[in-house]
């Protein structure tokens, strides 16, 4: 049986990652389908870069600003709705294009997630409360007396990462690292053209700073004053969205915004940096891009999808 085909465009933020997905759906009668877990929620449009009204009209995007930021999204929730999209792609006859930089999420689409039991409510409020209770530190230590081979794999800052692996120890008895050797389930099958955009370390960090300018020039200032007046929880998800921490000290008068926007902005290249690691030792894609976009390499491109898309397996 020959598989339907899709296309994944991975690459570090701000390499143009968008650019060539919409480029593709409009040639190609597709779907952009969104798999940057910032850009999932109904929040920070600037901040997290999400595609504006433009992007929209030229082509259907899917799975953005669709989650309420008080609500974690799971690399399994996300597999799922994306899941859901890609075989809505397929119906109507149009090519899913899947794009972003969380790795996560497209090894879930991919590859599968190891079989771990839902968590309860109950479970994964509790390991919220403790850790902020006890502050990083003190649950990192915590965590390394229970539960040592996770706490060695991470670093005091991943709080995330560390509440989640608390929270499974506790309600299933038993190590993420030990779910995490079971086979993978729940994988898309598809024949999948794995695009990665690789731009050289220069160019990338100039545009990893000229976008946050951009941004704070486009009014993301304002808008990480208005969303941290929510006070939602510290260790949701969307909290850890580049250059919200930063800008949010400037509004609290702790720092000149000079100094907000070159640590954002460094920290922006170090997320980049980590992106395109990922890139170079798990995703292994078909199509490395590392030259700017232009024309004569977009024409490079079309044809090598035309070519996917009509050879059998």
């Amino acid at each position: 049986m020959t598989l339907p085909c899709a296309v994944v465009i991975a690459g570090p933020t701000a390499s143009g990652k968008s650019g060539l997905a919409l480029a593709l759906a409009v040639a190609f009668d597709g779907v952009v389908i969104n798999a940057d877990s910032m850009q999932v929620y109904d929040a920070l449009p600037i901040l997290t870069a999400r595609p504006g009204p433009a992007h929209l009209a030229r082509a259907p995007h899917r799975l953005y600003g669709l989650i309420d930021p008080a609500e974690p999204c799971s690399a399994a929730r996300w597999r799922d709705l994306a899941t859901a999209e890609i075989n809505a792609a397929w119906n109507s006859n149009r090519l899913p294009v899947v794009v972003g930089g969380t790795g996560l999420y497209l090894e879930a689409l991919m590859d599968g997630l190891s079989p771990i039991p839902e968590i309860p409510p109950e479970a994964r409020a509790e390991a919220r409360t403790l850790f902020e209770t006890l502050g990083n530190a003190a649950f990192h230590h915590r965590l390394a007396e229970i539960d040592p081979v996770m706490a060695a794999r991470l670093p005091l800052g991943d709080s995330q990462r560390m509440i989640r692996a608390w929270e499974v120890l506790s309600a299933t008895g038993r190590s993420l690292a030990a779910w995490q050797t079971e086979p993978r389930e729940g994988a898309v099958a598809a024949r999948w053209l794995t695009l990665a955009l690789a731009p050289q370390r220069e160019r990338l960090r100039q545009a990893c700073d000229g976008r946050f300018l951009a941004m704070v020039n486009a009014g993301a200032v304002a808008e990480a004053r208005d969303f941290l007046a929510r006070n939602l929880d510290p260790v949701l998800p969307i909290m850890k969205a580049l250059g919200l921490r930063d800008l949010g000290s400037y509004c609290q008068g702790e720092r000149p915004l000079d100094e907000a926007i070159a640590a954002a902005q460094s920290a922006t290249r170090a997320y980049a940096k980590r992106q395109m690691t990922w890139v170079r030792h798990r995703l292994k894609p078909d199509i490395v891009l590392d030259a700017q976009l232009s024309e004569s390499l977009m024409t490079t491109i079309f044809m090598k999808v035309r070519q996917f898309r009509l050879t059998p397996v």
